[in-house]
């Protein structure tokens, strides 16, 4: 679940546009995904959802994302994971944030609040009962609100291919960047058809659990909506895939090339 939300939060970030542009998301917003690995073995299954809701009396968007592993795979290794976020419905900066995972054995049991006026982060770490200050970068984002804040604001009718950019955010206890390449366009074979995809590479760190910088493949739907469609990362060991799978409360139509 990790590896897909970090994959999440760095889409389409290219040559943004913030000129008050129509939201791309709404209240009700709900992704499902299945995940493979290794091309054939079930491995799990991951959620979004998009609700509104009031944190310390201002409106705001709380974005719930779970990931769990199912079939043989989780008698080998098992994971649960749960991540929250709380952002501004209006300007996309997140308030909270929220990290409660179990892989294998390795938890974390975080909950952070920003200070975006200050650039500051508040990090409770629960599991070790430890609570420190950090810096922060101006208008930083957590893995999770920075998805939604990309979604909303990139101008994908100007990417061009070998088009890069790098976005700032906060993940666990430190300021965390990013880079991501656009490829190009691509129409794949979908759950619900053939659709029109923007295609995209992550750069990520090669070591422990991807295979090498480029690892990840990433194509997300070609309109208003920009839905993630899947993900593919080769893993220093086997390879992993993501599908969407099912999805409601889309703002804008679903286009289907061929059913």
């Amino acid at each position: 679940m990790k590896n897909i939300l970090l994959i999440l939060t760095a889409i389409l970030a290219m040559q943004m546009s913030f000129s008050q542009p129509e939201s791309a998301f709404g209240n009700g917003e709900w992704f499902k995904f299945k995940m493979s690995y290794s091309g054939f073995l079930k491995a799990g299954n991951a959620t979004l959802t998009v609700k509104d809701t009031k944190l310390n009396n201002k409106d705001v968007y709380h974005v719930v994302g779970k990931g769990w592993t199912t079939g043989m795979i989780k008698w080998f290794f098992k994971v649960k994971d749960r991540y929250e976020s709380y952002f501004d419905k209006n300007t996309i900066m997140p308030y909270k944030f929220v990290r409660n995972i179990d892989e294998g054995g390795h938890t974390k049991d975080l909950e952070i609040d920003f200070d975006q006026k200050n650039h500051k982060a508040y990090v409770n770490n629960k599991k070790h009962n430890k609570k420190t200050v950090i810096d922060t970068k101006p208008n930083i984002q957590d893995m999770v609100s920075t998805f939604y804040y990309l979604r909303n604001n990139l101008d994908t009718k100007n990417l061009k291919a070998g088009d890069e950019v790098k976005i700032d955010m906060f993940f666990d206890e430190e300021n965390y960047g990013f880079k991501l390449q656009y490829i190009g366009e691509e129409i794949i074979d979908t759950e619900f058809g053939k659709i029109e995809s923007l295609k995209f590479r992550p750069y990520v760190m090669a070591g422990r659990v991807f295979k090498e910088e480029e690892s990840l493949t990433l194509w997300v739907s070609k309109d208003k909506n920009k839905v993630p469609l899947r993900i593919k990362a080769d893993l220093a060991v086997g390879s992993l895939r993501a599908d969407l799978e099912a999805f409601k409360g889309l703002k804008h139509p679903f286009k289907i090339v061929v059913r």
